[in-house]
């Protein structure tokens, strides 16, 4: 399997909302509810396409996967700089290419792209209450950094110092 990260172009629009929208309703599925229903619109994808914000991984051409990543989050992160930072937002893969290879991929590709721009950390967030999501977060090297009320969310904030060793040259713990 060839498994290439690209940026989204306008022609992608209709994926990367499939891609959304598959993951959305499987963990609507799952009693997992990730976005609410206007999050997903398509106006709000097309405006975040159109910026550059995000980025498909496909599998041998196939749309598999999407990520946004972005330079700025004043959001969930108003309180601190943003210029050492990228944070990444709605990553989401296809159930046929579930099972940690295109996550996996996209992780990689966000950390990789934050050092390649001189940023220091990569930051996300997620729902405090999803124990398991957290779980794979730290595993792959992320750090809590704090809780935040955004909103109707309550989110666990955390970050990736770029600058220690990458995740593919890690021990496994």
């Amino acid at each position: 399997m060839q498994l290439s990260i690209r940026q989204g172009t306008p022609q992608d629009i209709d994926a990367v909302a499939e891609i959304l929208g598959e993951a959305a309703r499987w963990l609507e599925e799952q009693g997992m509810p990730m976005w609410h229903q206007d999050e997903l619109l398509r106006s709000h994808i097309v405006a975040d396409v159109d910026s550059g914000q995000f980025f498909l991984a496909e599998c041998d051409g196939v749309p598999a996967g999407a990520i946004r990543f972005q330079l700025e989050d004043r959001l969930f992160w108003p309180d601190l700089p943003q210029d050492d930072s990228a944070f990444v937002h709605r990553l989401a893969v296809r159930r046929r290419f579930a099972g940690g290879e295109v996550s996996s991929a996209l992780f990689l590709w966000a950390i990789a792209r934050t050092h390649t721009l001189g940023r220091r950390f990569l930051r996300l967030d997620c729902e405090a209450s999803r124990a398991r999501l957290r779980a794979v977060y730290e595993r792959i090297g992320f750090r809590f950094h704090s809780n935040k009320q955004v909103g109707p969310y309550f989110v666990a904030r955390y970050e990736y110092d770029v600058t220690e060793i990458l995740p593919s040259t890690r021990k496994p713990k």
